[in-house]
This record gives structure tokens, C-alpha cells and sequence, in this order.
């Protein structure tokens, strides 16, 4: 098990976790909240089903449901790192999901407020997982691209 938002080694508490649920494939190796586990290469995977975006489309945020076309599930990269709290000496191991833009995805361009950079996390193909979780630097950074990703479909979230 490991937490939703990276809590680099160096935090004095856990509360940075609220600011580093993604992390920009684009500036990841320079930022320094993640740059230490990325230099370390602390690659993972999220496996999921499905994830939610907001769709302004109606002009008001509607959750859509983002998965697979085929329904199977996929992965997306991840930084994970770990923490010992200071308080309570329990380790705690956290994860970012590396996103890049998606100005020109056909799927995901649509998604985030009017105006807002499109965003999407990297998911990576099934059959380049052990690439990804192997990769140095350079190659992961090569893999954290859209071009890549299994086809993805969306519809309105059920209420």
C-alpha cells in the first residue's frame, strides 16, 4: 500500500502530499519535491480500471469516466518515494502520477476548465511496463508520452 501524494524523504510532515498528487513529466527531473526519486529512478505503476475527469463542456464540471475502449485495466507511471514521520517513526511510502500535456489527444484534449492546459497522466502500454519500471532517466523520459497509450474512451460519470 502507498499514499496519494509524494512525500519527499527530506518533508518535516506529511502535509506536501496535498500539493503533489501529479507531478509534470516536463519539469519532474528539476523540481524538488520529486527530483530525488526520479535521479533514483523510483519508477512504479498505478493499476486501474478507470480514472474521472471534469468536462466543462455544459459549463459546469461534469465527472466523465476515462478508460480502456477494451475495459481492461492499465497502468500509469508513478514516482513513489519514502518517509519516516518524525513524529510517530512510521514509514510511509507515497506516489505522484506523472502527467503530460494533452493539447492533442483525441480523448483527453477535452477535459479541465476552458483556458487550462489539458493534462493527462501517463499511462503506459502493458507491453512496455518492464520497460518503464527498468528505464533510466533517458528512456523514462522517453516513455512519458501519449503517443503510446492503449485506446482510451469516456463517457458521463453515473451520478
Amino acid at each position: 500500500m502507498a499514499r496519494f501524494g509524494l512525500i519527499p524523504a527530506w518533508a518535516k510532515d506529511g502535509k506536501i502530499s496535498r500539493h503533489t498528487y501529479n507531478a509534470r513529466s516536463e519539469t519532474v527531473a528539476e523540481k524538488p519535491s520529486y527530483r530525488t526519486a526520479w535521479r533514483q529512478r523510483q519508477f512504479g505503476l498505478v493499476l486501474v480500471d478507470n480514472f474521472y475527469e471534469p468536462s466543462y463542456a455544459s459549463g459546469k464540471a461534469v465527472r466523465w469516466k476515462i478508460e480502456r475502449a477494451s475495459g481492461e485495466p492499465f497502468g500509469m507511471a508513478c514516482l513513489w518515494d519514502r518517509w519516516t514521520d518524525p513524529a510517530s517513526g512510521e514509514r510511509v511510502v507515497s506516489f505522484s502520477m506523472l502527467t503530460v500535456n494533452a493539447d492533442g489527444h483525441p480523448v483527453m484534449k477535452q477535459f479541465h476548465k476552458p483556458g487550462d492546459e489539458k493534462r493527462t497522466p501517463v499511462i503506459i502500454a502493458p507491453a512496455l511496463h518492464g520497460a518503464w519500471l527498468s528505464a533510466d532517466t533517458a528512456q523514462a523520459s522517453e516513455l512519458m508520452t501519449w503517443a503510446h497509450m492503449p485506446d482510451l474512451s469516456a463517457m458521463p460519470a453515473p451520478r
